[in-house]
This record gives structure tokens, C-alpha cells and sequence, in this order.
């Protein structure tokens, strides 16, 4: 039984190219001519280097560069677990980065925005709560330059 398991999941692999599948960063895609061509704006607050950071360790660090990226984040924080004597041990940051990508001419590529949230505890000290937030919004940046590059390589698929 796992032999026919197996020749099926070759059959499977073999049959692919024909019916027209590619990878997404297959060398000439346009996703692959992204790397290491893209400019992204200067950053103009802690967030907004964090997504830039994030963005560059997966598109590269432009050596010639061919594109520009437009970043635009914005953060909004809320208490999500309140006790009962209104004490909030828990809250939700929600971020949206809206982009647009465009050649260095000017010429627009694609743009949009992408929605992300997480959480953190607020249960513990102050300088553990401190802690916990710019972790869970480096975790948001994160996740937003994920999303992008993602959308990014759709795009241009």
C-alpha cells in the first residue's frame, strides 16, 4: 500500500509542469525581480523601522534598486481583558500598513493594505508590560511585512 502511495505522489509531482504550475520565485517570475530592487521609504517612527527591518530581511537590501516601496502603518491599541475591578490584564494592537509599490520612474505597480492583530499581557510589572508590548508589536511588523510580501508576489505573479 505505501508503494502506491508513493507513485502517486510522483505521478502527482511529475504532472505538475504540465498543467502549468510555477513557483512563485522562479528565476524571471515577477516576484524573484523584486529581490534586492526595492527602495522602501524611510521609516518615521519605532513601528515603522520595524516593519522597514522586516520588509528588507525578505525582499533584500536594494543593490541596484528598480522599485520603490511606500509603507504607511498604523496602530490601535484596546483593553481586551478587564477583571472585575476594572483592572485590564490583557490587550489587542491592531495594525494596518497600507502600501504601493511603483518603479523608480514613477510608474505605479499595485497597492494595498493588509490587516494584522496580537495581544499581549499586561499582568505583570510595569517594566515586564513595557516589555511584552514592544514585543507583540514587533510581532504585528512582522506579520504585516509577511502579509505584503505575500500580496506583493501575487501581484506580480
Amino acid at each position: 500500500m505505501s508503494s502506491f502511495n508513493r507513485r502517486t505522489l510522483i505521478f502527482t509531482l511529475a504532472a505538475l509542469p504540465a498543467c502549468g504550475f510555477t513557483p512563485v520565485y522562479a528565476p524571471g517570475s515577477g516576484p524573484a525581480a523584486l529581490r534586492g530592487a526595492v527602495s522602501i521609504g524611510a521609516p518615521d517612527s519605532p513601528n515603522a523601522f520595524r516593519l522597514t527591518r522586516a520588509l528588507e530581511l525578505r525582499l533584500g537590501q536594494p543593490t541596484e534598486p528598480e522599485f520603490t516601496l511606500a509603507v504607511d502603518v498604523t496602530l490601535e491599541e484596546e483593553g481586551s481583558v478587564i477583571t472585575r475591578t476594572s483592572e485590564i490584564e490583557r490587550f489587542t494592537i491592531r495594525g494596518e500598513a497600507s502600501y504601493a509599490l511603483a518603479a523608480i520612474g514613477g510608474t505605479a505597480i499595485t497597492k494595498g493594505t493588509t490587516r494584522a492583530f496580537t495581544s499581549y499581557s499586561a499582568s505583570g510589572t510595569p517594566v515586564a508590560t513595557r516589555a511584552a508590548r514592544e514585543d507583540a508589536q514587533e510581532r504585528l511588523m512582522v506579520i504585516l511585512a509577511d502579509r505584503i510580501v505575500s500580496r506583493l508576489a501575487a501581484d506580480l505573479s
